[in-house]
């Protein structure tokens, strides 16, 4: 079994309460139309990646899916594990006596297997009360409906509260294929992941509409979705990059020319410092500070790495003796950063963003912390209203993803105003 399944199904069999979904190409096609489908799915705890158009449409945001997760080859599995750990199934779907030809040929296949019974998606569900309780008086702990989309998964939804087994899950056709009713592709065809054809084949009249149609249908709209819905974001951010930095600029010449003045009589050397920084995609660029430091500060950082007081790959030291006593007041209201508004005007660097790390912290970031790479650094983002250098790496890491993840127009307007009370406050500012 591969590792990504073995997680999926501890995770569904862990203790605890939880409905469980598929989802593919067909069930997005469905939710965009039907609210209710729509939120039951929204509300399961898993959705499991089913299919190759979802596969696809991963690729088009840039996500690597770590298994497609077909339903018909994961749910035995998933039982398997259920036999070894004691625990029942409960089955209940599809047309009269084919939950009970799935559930016989389950347990020959899977020794120890628990069925606690079935049910048919027909007569047996004309009177839903006696069907819950004729559930949960079999004392059964997971409860596998085949409905079909959305009804299984509104059923479950709906039901969800009065039903006592821990894990609920919506299974499609499953019952169908086990029981026979339908056969499957060979071997072969499936590994290509060209089991759709094959279905496509076997029923065309039926499948033509959900595969031909429906499929072009789901890999137009994602394409509209992480193509060109992004592009009109990028070009919105941009834009508000620009107003801000250009407005921000000429508004605070005056604040420049005086720090300028102010660095320059406290310490010797240039007011403007200038460091190599990775960017988006891992560019390299140059970043602007004010100058906060003594000039000979580089030099000195590899005597200080063993005394950095932050937790994690970036080194900070709250009474780093390389600060000059200008460099202290520009920090404590960082002031230093405001040289970057001319990187977010030369579009190095956005408003809002993670911060740019040095080449050196870039080399030594765990595989996952990479990602934090997939959008332009920033002035400020959810790290530095946080807390700053009080935060450790780790946290800083996850902080950035969730942004990578989450990041909008109304979420960067949400942090610059935050923005302004860390500032007030300087918390983590050193």
């Amino acid at each position: 079994m591969d590792a990504p399944s073995k997680v999926a199904i501890m995770a569904l069999l862990a203790p605890g309460r939880r409905r469980a979904c598929f989802l593919n190409a067909h069930c997005v096609n469905i939710a965009r139309k039907d609210s209710a489908y729509r939120a039951a799915i929204g509300t399961a705890k898993y959705r499991l990646p089913d299919g190759v158009g979802i596969e696809l449409a991963a690729r088009m945001d840039g996500l690597h899916l770590a298994e497609n997760l077909n339903g018909t080859d994961f749910i035995p599995k998933l039982l398997e594990k259920a036999a070894k750990m004691g625990k029942s199934v409960f089955l209940l779907g599809a047309k009269p006596g084919t939950a009970q030809l799935a559930a016989h040929r389950l347990q020959n296949d899977i020794p120890g297997l628990q069925i606690a019974g079935t049910a048919n998606g027909y007569g047996d569900m004309s009177n839903e009360a006696a069907l819950i309780t004729r559930i949960n008086e079999s004392n059964a702990d997971i409860l596998l409906v085949a409905l079909g989309v959305p009804h299984q998964e509104t059923w479950l939804a709906r039901h969800a509260q009065a039903l006592t087994p821990s894990l609920l899950m919506g299974v499609g056709a499953f019952f169908d294929f086990y029981a026979g009713n339908v056969r499957r592709a060979p071997k072969p065809v499936r590994t290509a992941k060209l089991e759709w054809v094959w279905r496509l084949a076997m029923e065309p009249r039926r499948m033509a509409r959900r595969y031909l149609l429906g499929n072009m249908t789901f890999l137009v709209g994602s394409f509209m979705r992480s193509r060109l819905l992004p592009s009109k974001m990028r070009i919105a951010r941009r834009a508000m990059d620009l107003a801000i930095s250009g407005g921000a600029l000429l508004a605070l010449s005056p604040v420049f020319l005086t720090l300028t003045a102010l660095i320059k009589l406290d310490s010797k050397g240039p007011a403007f410092f200038s460091q190599t920084r990775i960017g988006k995609d891992g560019q390299p660029f140059q970043v602007l500070k004010f100058r906060s430091m003594h000039t000979d500060a580089e030099k000195r950082r590899t005597a200080l790495l063993a005394h950095s007081e932050r937790d994690g790959i970036c080194f900070k030291h709250k009474n780093d003796p390389r600060i000059t006593r200008m460099g202290k007041l520009l920090r404590r209201a960082s002031l230093d950063e405001l040289p970057q508004l001319i990187n977010v005007l030369r579009g190095d660097m956005s408003i809002v963003g993670p911060r740019p790390a040095l080449p050196s912290e870039v080399a030594q970031y765990p595989k996952r912390a990479l990602k934090r790479l997939s959008v332009k650094p920033g002035i400020t983002g959810i790290w530095q209203v946080s807390g700053r250098a009080d935060i450790g790496f780790d946290k800083m890491i996850d902080m950035d993803l969730a942004y990578t993840r989450s990041h909008s127009i109304l979420l960067d307007i949400i942090l610059i105003c935050l923005t302004f009370r860390a500032v007030i406050t300087g918390r983590g500012a050193y």
